[in-house]
């Protein structure tokens, strides 16, 4: 019963981020407790004493990010920008492609952290930041300053103005998604400290950037909503087994052996 209200609390909140720009949804892990196997102890001898073995329940093991492209859609606005990923490494064990590609920010406490959340916006000094005021890094690393909101973004994330170039929007490459920790608003942090790589120049990754466009979340609203209602329909059968294993118990301890 735990572990389904865990998993109906994951759920829900992917079903309220459902709006939020970049958001991957998270998906819950169930995972078994060790089983105990039962033998029985005295009684006539025979070649085994073993009853079998007994499931001790489930629990919420951890709750994993999808990150799965989410939905591009137009907004016409020259400060979002979508990260569109084309290819990436593909994994020679089971030949699909792993990892995922972030946009790098830097936090006022001076943090680098990712975020596939493109829609950003030009702070009162100039700066490229997100919406909830972290600094876009460059590929340099550095914070992008601009003197207008009226610039372009190619594909691989130059930022011009005029002619004039003031600098890339750094893309980085993450392996090994397990190793990034949410830390809400839609930010990452790399498990442990530490860096991601930088994308460009890995010619095993290809990706484009899109201005006046902004990736929603890759939530699927129908698929979570089935979910919610599979995980509260296991919450009350297991609740109904634990009201009758307390009418048996009720009835061993008031009713059996009674003298009338």
């Amino acid at each position: 019963m735990i572990a389904q209200q865990r998993k109906q609390e994951t759920l829900s909140n992917n079903l309220n981020n459902m709006d939020t720009p970049g958001y991957k949804s998270d998906q819950s892990k169930l995972r078994t407790f060790p089983e105990q196997l039962i033998s029985r102890l005295g009684g006539d001898a025979t070649p085994s004493r073993e009853v079998g073995d007994l499931a001790t329940g489930v629990y919420m093991d951890e709750a994993v990010p999808d990150f799965s492209q989410g939905t591009v859609t137009e907004t016409g606005k020259a400060t979002d920008v979508a990260l569109s990923t084309a290819q990436l490494p593909v994994n020679p064990q089971t030949g699909a492609q792993e990892g995922a590609l972030l946009f790098n920010v830097r936090t006022p406490a001076g943090d680098t952290r990712y975020t596939r959340n493109g829609h950003f916006t030009l702070s009162p000094t100039g700066y490229l930041t997100d919406d909830m005021g972290d600094q876009v890094l460059s590929t340099a690393g550095q914070p992008i300053q601009l003197p207008s909101d009226q610039f372009q973004v190619a594909g691989d994330g130059t930022i011009s103005i005029d002619g004039a170039n003031y600098g890339q929007i750094g893309v980085s490459y993450a392996a090994r998604t397990n190793q990034l920790v949410k830390e809400g608003s839609s930010l990452f942090r790399l498990d442990g400290g530490g860096a991601l790589p930088a994308a460009g120049g890995n010619a095993a990754i290809s990706y484009s950037l899109k201005q006046g466009f902004v990736e929603g979340s890759n939530v699927q609203a129908d698929q979570t909503i089935t979910d919610m209602m599979e995980s509260y329909r296991s919450f009350e059968a297991n609740q109904k087994v634990l009201q009758i294993i307390d009418g048996s118990l009720d009835k061993a301890v008031n009713q059996v052996g009674r003298v009338n």
